[in-house]
């Protein structure tokens, strides 16, 4: 079935570039994921709260390396992109990316987490917002969405503080291991 409008961001509007670095300020950028993240990404999904709030878990390193090298595909398919936030070591300490992009609508959901040892020092707003604005200026996106569990507080604070407008919440719609959480949802346009 024909579509009746254009796609708002064509094939290939990430696909035909390298997935960029992004700075964030002195001593925090985001750059894309390598292999030799695995250890630090599988140390993250250890962390309860990064478990609770994100349902998964690593149990392997196998399995950390299959998550660090699924995202160059993902860039190349145009369906997720996502970037180690890092230190002035280049020592990830946290995510940011896109899921569910849609070229045709030029959109996407953003998700985020930091490791415990950074926490509270506006790290994960700093990230999301240099993730933004690249979405938004370079990237051509139009809107970006992102949902949290109403019981995430400081997930919400997140959003609120890089911009992200509250929409309203969607009952009993993600089941966490503790049972169906109700999402806050927050978004930007260009």
């Amino acid at each position: 079935m024909p579509l009746l409008v254009v796609p708002a961001l064509p094939a290939g509007s990430l696909a035909a570039q390298e997935q960029p670095h992004l700075p964030v300020r002195p001593g925090l950028a985001l750059r894309p994921w390598r292999d030799d993240d695995a250890g630090a990404v599988r140390a993250a999904f250890d962390c309860p709260v990064i478990q609770r709030w994100h349902v998964r878990r690593l149990d392997s390193d196998d399995e950390a390396r299959a998550w660090t090298a699924q995202w160059a595909g993902r860039w190349r398919d145009e369906t997720a992109a996502s970037w180690a936030v890092v230190d002035a070591d280049d020592r990830p300490v946290g995510q940011v990316g896109l899921r569910d992009v849609l070229l045709t609508e030029a959109s996407a959901q953003v998700s985020y987490w930091v490791v415990p040892a950074a926490r509270g020092r506006g790290l994960a707003t700093e990230a999301l917002l240099a993730m933004t604005r690249w979405a938004f200026t370079l990237g051509g996106f139009h809107r970006l969405a992102l949902e949290h569990s109403t019981g995430n507080v400081a997930s919400c604070r997140v959003a609120g503080r890089a911009g992200f407008t509250e929409e309203g919440v969607a009952r009993g719609s993600v089941r966490h291991a503790d049972g169906w959480h109700d999402m806050h949802r927050h978004a930007r346009l260009a």
